[in-house]
């Protein structure tokens, strides 16, 4: 086992690594709470939709820790379920049994791109100020989105947004909660955000705004409402407004799993030469985890941030990832526990989770206008606009003018050429 893990050449241990994979689990386990409450808004069954995330979780973390030897998590990614529910079900009108055929569909896009290691080619050649943007920029939208949820921002018709009414009791439960999660957090305290949740939901069953759950340890809900749906819609995907949901889907996934597994292999410093080693099986990995994910009834899964929580306290190696999803295991038969909790309690989580992403900023080069413009822009226009895809796509845009505009064109890959192009017909004739 240390031999497989290279444990030696990493210099680490069984102690190191199962507390970096306990610790990380900790800093994701909102996840099975958050991920069902934001599908369920699309009609699906929350109690599937907890069974596939876990399901997920252990598959894709198994995967990328036993094929890419990586200390991180793989899970239900926060920015693609809020898309896959406000954005295509709620905002375009599209059923979810669809939407999830096409998230099944990109999936298997994903795993033939990374078989061939086209993801890996790409990754390659995407400059690093457009990655850092797209993941502040999914970090402020997350933030937007759980701010909504904790009722402490609401529409207004006249400002578009305002201050909620904060006398609300669940408003005023959530804002516990970011307090909770920001003090737990700034003093260090590993799995800060499960925590806060806890706290926040023994508080809300205390003074009756939280129904107190009949038990604790339960049997696992059924996969039967969503598992498999996706062999049913097949013939469906074929029409402009799907497809373009599935092109949707591929490139926020892939630059959602690019960023993170980016910044999280430079934290555990693996990074070498700009390289990430075993950079294909991870990329592979997370591919298998989108099919799997898909046919049991859960939006895209990517390469969780949170896993930066396990690599600060030590984990080098994939065997972090085995205690991770070995802790999902566990979790799954706590579903009774797990599905009291409301969205007011899970949007301090949502809030948090986007500073933590927003952080990204502070390795953008912000003292070049070309590099300025088009980044701030992929930052501010995901929240504005409620679509990751358009911040990304516009970033895409003028990046390569930018350059052009300064006679630096030979400095632009002809793959950034090809994305331009791609996201100006995306912008003439889909959105």
């Amino acid at each position: 086992m240390r031999n497989f893990f290279k444990f030696a050449e990493r210099n680490t241990s069984y102690k190191q690594e199962s507390l970096a994979g306990i610790t990380t689990f900790l800093s994701i386990a909102y996840i099975l709470v958050v991920n069902p409450i934001i599908l369920s808004q699309s009609g699906m069954d929350s109690g599937a939709v907890f069974t596939a995330t876990a399901l997920t979780a252990i598959i894709g973390t198994l995967l990328i820790g036993l094929l890419a030897n990586f200390p991180i998590a793989i899970a239900p990614s926060m920015g693609l379920n809020s898309f896959f529910t406000f954005t295509v079900c709620i905002g375009m009108g599209i059923d979810w049994q669809v939407t999830l055929t096409g998230v099944f569909v990109a999936g298997i896009i994903f795993l033939i791109l990374s078989l061939f290691k086209i993801r890996e080619k790409i990754i390659n050649i995407i400059p690093s100020d457009l990655k850092f943007a797209i993941a502040a920029g999914i970090g402020f939208f997350i933030t937007f989105v759980g701010l909504k949820n904790g009722g402490i921002i609401q529409a207004d018709p006249d400002t578009f947004v305002k201050i909620g009414d904060l006398t609300s009791p669940m408003t005023l439960l959530a804002i516990l909660g970011i307090f909770l999660t920001i003090i737990m957090l700034v003093k260090g305290i590993n799995g800060g955000i499960f925590y806060a949740m806890v706290i926040t939901t023994i508080v809300g069953m205390l003074f009756g705004k939280i129904e107190v759950p009949s038990s604790i340890v339960g049997s696992i809900p059924s996969l039967e409402p969503t598992f498999a749906v996706v062999f049913s819609h097949l013939d469906e995907i074929f029409t402009p407004e799907i497809l373009t949901v599935i092109f949707t889907f591929l490139i926020v996934a892939f630059f959602d799993t690019a960023g993170a597994l980016i910044g999280l292999t430079s934290q555990a410093g693996m990074m070498k030469d700009n390289k990430i080693p075993n950079i294909g099986k991870g990329l592979l990995a997370d591919s298998a985890a989108g099919v799997i994910g898909a046919i049991l009834g859960t939006s895209t899964p990517a390469t969780s941030v949170e896993s930066s929580a396990g690599i600060a306290v030590g984990g080098k190696t994939g065997f972090t990832s085995v205690v991770i999803a070995a802790c999902f295991v566990v979790a799954l038969f706590f579903s009774p526990l797990v599905s009291v909790i409301s969205a007011e309690v899970t949007s301090a989580a949502l809030i948090i989770v986007g500073a933590l992403m927003a952080m990204e900023i502070r390795r953008i080069n912000w003292t070049k206008l070309e590099i300025v413009i088009p980044s701030f822009l992929t930052i501010i226009m995901m929240p504005l606009t409620s679509s990751v895809v358009i911040g990304i796509g516009l970033g895409f845009v003028l990046y390569p003018i930018c350059l052009i505009a300064q006679k630096r064109s030979k400095e632009v890959h002809p793959i950034m050429y090809v994305l331009c192009l791609l996201f100006i017909s995306y912008f003439a004739f889909i959105v």
